[in-house]
């Protein structure tokens, strides 16, 4: 929430530079990126250090969004770990077709799981550049955010006693539901909304991935995705209705309905094993314009949400995070407005390119289990055409790789 703070320059107020709210990929860049400059600035979680390292997030990461990484000393232990991805399989009407984006592009994906790359992010900016972070505060609230003197307050969980800090700027990265994208007046921003309608029953599975590429699997009883997390574990999913119970898929209803509806002639069945995770994420894109207000701005899931659809969210939050993090580096070191002024804009350019694919690819994957022949019709055209045409095989190549195609 936002109001006017009641004391905002009392003895006990500190003040940073910045103040990160969310430690998540977007707000853990942000801060290293300031370290490096030599800005102090304080990072608040509402979670502790150890369920952010194990929370089960995304796993690809595109080639620009690791370089970009690489350039600011954050990917030594990413590039020494990560799985490097090639290709992805398509399987429809019982055959599989695989497309090879590094054949035609040249460049390729990244498999690092989100955790691995939240633990990095926090060490090095924790323990290497010595950065301020304070896990577990509770009632977060934003104060002040269109004056020049932008508060923070919250709980501090070991004392119970309200504390305060002013920054000249806030960072709000703390994802969908928190309080940085509640804090922004509903007259002052646009909030464009897209429902699917479709669930996706999320599972992670503690066996060897059963192929050697991401899997789509487009099914007249839904979509099923196979993606490898690492060589033990696999993330999979399967199309269900949205709002549906995991408890309503045991252990062997599910593997039944992934070995079905992921078979094509010539591959092998699936290796099954322990299911550590059932979520249901109920498929739905938004976006926040202008993605700042005042002296606050946004960056990932808070100005925007792209569901998995495919496979965007933790690249657009880094895409923030770098524009961010240099724009207000810029300003505080040489005085240069430049970069936040264009901030929104640069960052939405991105967003809604990433999208209208995510929209174009649901209708791929769902369109078979729509209960529309047209739609299954179509569906199945598009699919032949992006392996018989060259062209349109490029194209979806440059949008699923995350490519500027001017560049």
């Amino acid at each position: 929430m936002t109001s006017t703070s009641p004391h905002p320059d009392s003895p006990s107020t500190e003040h940073f530079p910045v103040v990160v709210v969310g430690a998540g990929p977007a707000g853990l860049t942000i801060g290293n990126i300031l370290r490096a400059a030599g800005i102090d600035c304080l990072v608040l979680e509402t979670e502790t250090r150890e369920f952010i390292e194990q929370r089960p997030r995304a796993g690809v990461i595109e080639e620009w969004a690791v370089r970009g990484l690489r350039q600011r000393g954050l990917a030594e232990r990413l590039l020494e770990r990560a799985l490097l991805h090639t290709e992805c399989e398509f399987r429809f009407a019982g055959q599989r077709h695989r497309l090879g984006y590094t054949e035609l592009t040249g460049h390729h994906h990244f498999v690092y799981p989100q955790p691995l790359l939240v633990t990095d992010l926090v060490r090095e900016y924790a323990d290497v550049r010595c950065g301020e972070i304070r896990f577990g505060v509770q009632d977060v609230r934003l104060h002040n955010l269109d004056t020049d003197r932008p508060t923070v307050s919250y709980t501090d969980p070991e004392t119970g006693q309200r504390r305060l800090v002013r920054g000249d700027f806030v960072a709000g990265c703390d994802g969908a539901r928190g309080v940085s994208r509640a804090a922004l007046p509903p007259e002052r921003v646009r909030v464009a909304r897209h429902d699917y309608r479709i669930g996706w029953l999320a599972l992670l599975a503690e066996a060897p991935p059963s192929s050697d590429c991401v899997v789509f699997g487009v099914h007249p009883r839904g979509f099923a995705g196979h993606m490898a997390r690492s060589p033990e574990v696999t993330r999979y999913y399967l199309e269900c209705p949205p709002g549906d119970d995991p408890d309503n898929w045991p252990h062997e209803r599910a593997w039944s309905e992934l070995q079905h509806r992921l078979a094509a002639t010539g591959a092998p069945p699936l290796t099954e094993g322990r299911l550590i995770e059932k979520r249901v994420l109920d498929m739905h894109n938004y976006v926040v314009e202008p993605m700042a207000f005042g002296r606050l701005f946004l960056a990932g899931d808070a100005a925007h949400l792209t569901a998995p659809i495919a496979a965007k969210g933790m690249n657009l939050a880094l895409h923030d995070a770098f524009l961010l993090g240099d724009a207000l580096v810029a300003h505080l070191t040489k005085g240069d407005s430049a970069g936040l002024g264009g901030y929104s804009e640069a960052c939405l350019s991105r967003v809604w390119e990433y999208q209208e694919f995510s929209q174009w690819l649901s209708d791929v994957f769902h369109g078979a289990s729509s209960g529309d022949p047209y739609h299954a019709g179509t569906t199945l055209a598009r699919l032949r055409r992006v392996f018989a045409s060259p062209a349109a095989g490029l194209a979806f190549t440059e949008s699923y790789l995350g490519m500027d195609p001017n560049s």
